[in-house]
């Protein structure tokens, strides 16, 4: 008799997304983020069939959107039974009260996705409990009567209460016993992760910091030889890695961390303080930035921005311009004969352009092609051999 093989694969969701064209932001920039969004839903497993968008000056206090627009939206879920709703900014409670009484789906705001993905994800214990913590402290405030039943079905807080109010406290209870819980045991874990950071104060650290989805993993796996997991997902890495790398006879460590977004939710900053620590304590940051990204400009600044907050920004930093393969420069006209068209190549034009002259340091690669990877090297070993010459003045350095 043949057997029926059984699939634990998960069911994808169906979603729409939503978004404000505010006074602040144009249509074309709120497109870009929706992107983002839509490639955020992807990762966690969700398909997007269609965006909707309103301009208006601000988001609306009570359900962030116009009253006719939300009915456009119920009326689209009810007649292709969509399951899930994704806002692009985060909701206040009363928003997602007010929504999910009209559109009687789950409702996702753009962190709590986020923080989604990173549950996903999270492999060890550090990361794991860092977003429990997060996620449960963001939700507590936003705990609604669709909420606790979709926490339930999901295993979330393995409560039994009664209905309507009575249960949301119950739950609440139940969270905030949860989070009283996490916190105690990310401190022993932070403790050991503190004790392992001192181990290492006798040789020069480097973190690979960046924009989620640059190449942060890829490039890690060239200088490191190592394997770790790289995808063209958001977040594929969440959980900080370290490893050992000489170049010539000099020893340093690389660490790979999470990669920044966006509105990065504050709670998940706060709680992944321990492994941004890895940023903080580092002596050298190499700061990996998606040239073919038509906003890596934006995605510095959010970069820099965020090293600025966990006050990592004064630390020497080599800026990697990677994907260099796609990147086309609007400047430089395609032509397969540069040399008889007198045209500079796509690197040295990059090299010539004002990345190549504002920033400290910069290099231009390509990590999955191992395209201009002997410079970045070299760049890097400099600033490595700065560093490991304050810690050991009296080192006689051998070239191999």
């Amino acid at each position: 008799m043949e057997e029926t093989a059984l699939t634990t694969e998960k069911k994808i969701e169906k979603a729409v997304l939503v978004a404000v064209v505010s006074q602040n932001q144009s249509v074309e920039r709120t497109e870009e983020y929706l992107d983002e969004l839509a490639f955020l839903a992807e990762t966690a497993g969700i398909e997007t069939l269609k965006r909707f968008t309103q301009k208006m000056e601000r988001p609306d206090p009570r359900q962030f959107i116009g009253k006719g627009k939300l009915e456009e939206i119920e009326a689209y879920i009810a007649e292709k039974a969509i399951e899930v709703a994704i806002f692009d900014e985060d909701l206040s409670p009363s928003q997602l009260r007010n929504i999910e009484n009209s559109l009687k789906v789950k409702i996702y705001d753009r962190s709590l996705l986020i923080l989604d993905i990173f549950l996903q994800r999270a492999q060890t214990a550090q990361a794991k409990t860092q977003v429990e913590l997060a996620r449960f402290e963001y939700l507590l405030p936003r705990l609604t009567r669709m909420w606790t039943h979709l926490e339930r079905q999901r295993g979330g807080t393995g409560t039994r209460g009664g209905s309507g109010e009575k249960e949301i406290e119950t739950d609440k209870r139940a969270i905030r016993n949860q989070i009283t819980i996490l916190k105690e045991k990310l401190k022993k874990i932070e403790k050991q992760s503190i004790t392992r950071r001192k181990a290492r104060a006798s040789i020069t650290r480097v973190a690979l910091v960046g924009y989620t989805n640059v190449g942060k993993s890829t490039l890690m796996n060239l200088l490191s030889k190592a394997d770790l997991f790289a995808e063209n997902k958001l977040f594929a890495t969440v959980d900080s890695t370290v490893r050992k790398v000489s170049f010539g006879n000099i020893p340093f460590l690389l660490s790979d961390t999470v990669g920044f977004i966006r509105k990065l939710p504050h709670k998940l900053v706060e709680s992944f303080k321990s492994t941004l620590d890895e940023v903080r304590e580092a002596d050298i940051l190499l700061h990996v930035v998606d040239i073919s990204h038509p906003s890596f400009e934006e995605q510095i600044a959010v970069v820099n921005k965020t090293l600025a907050e966990i006050k990592a920004a004064d630390k020497p930093t080599i800026l990697v311009f990677n994907k260099i393969d796609q990147y086309k420069n609007p400047g430089v006209p395609e032509t397969e004969d540069r040399e008889e068209a007198d045209l500079p190549t796509p690197l040295e034009a990059l090299k010539a352009s004002y990345m190549g002259k504002t920033a400290a340091k910069a290099v231009f690669i390509s990590a999955s092609k191992r395209e201009n990877i002997n410079a970045l090297k070299e760049a890097l070993f400099e600033e490595v051999k700065k560093k490991h010459f304050t810690i050991y003045p009296n080192y006689v350095f051998q070239e191999d």
